[in-house]
């Protein structure tokens, strides 16, 4: 990858490796945007959507886009847009996801969190596609300490939002999650800690 012109970063993450925290610091470092919550926000915006709605929906759980599909349908029932066509399906609304992502990336350098970015910029010409992994004791540890839940709670919440990505993931592209072939590097934070991480990872594209 070459920092010195238009480029994409993608992170994907297992729950609880603090992943978003190394993609927001690489992020900080190069100066450029980092995409997350900011991607359901300009798609809700695209869909003439409450800003108190979007709130609302980045509040729930991992499956957002489920979340999103439900409101949408109920949103068009509710003022009686009858005559739009066909229903709006959870695919379209990732297609529009896609497109606002790649819009941005057109424009601008960033650094994508999950939403299958690594699949969307497979061709990219300029792209470091990243996995963030971790032990699952660590990471129990990490999510016990960060929000004060039980052990037992925290490997639950492992579970559940792990599943939910690699669904997600299958759903939408065809590919498996945890398949390293799709990125360019997968990388253990434990080995090296969230600092050492964006360290390593920042050496990769010329920390300069």
């Amino acid at each position: 990858m070459n920092k010195h012109e238009k480029f994409v970063i993608t992170i994907n993450r297992q729950f609880g490796t603090g992943g978003h925290e190394v993609g927001a610091e690489i992020a900080k470092r190069l100066g450029v945007k980092l995409l997350d919550k900011q991607i359901l926000e300009a798609v809700a915006r695209k869909f003439a959507i409450g800003e108190e709605t979007v709130k609302k929906l980045e509040s729930r759980n991992m499956s957002w886009w489920d979340d999103f599909t439900q409101f949408y349908r109920s949103y068009m029932i509710d003022n009686k847009y009858h005559d739009l066509g066909p229903e709006l399906t959870s695919h379209q609304l990732f297609e529009a996801q896609a497109m606002v992502i790649r819009q941005i990336a057109a424009e601008e350098s960033c650094v994508v969190i999950g939403r299958c970015a690594f699949d969307i910029f497979k061709n990219h010409p300029n792209a470091l596609k990243i996995f963030i992994h971790s032990p699952e004791e660590k990471r129990i540890k990490r999510i016990v300490e960060k929000y004060g839940v039980t052990e037992a709670d925290a490997k639950l919440m492992i579970v559940d939002n792990d599943y939910t990505r690699e669904l997600y993931t299958k759903t939408y592209t065809g590919t498996e999650w945890y398949d390293a072939r799709n990125y360019d590097v997968t990388l253990d934070v434990s080995a090296f800690g969230l600092n050492g991480s964006v360290d390593y990872l920042m050496a990769l594209v010329g920390d300069d």
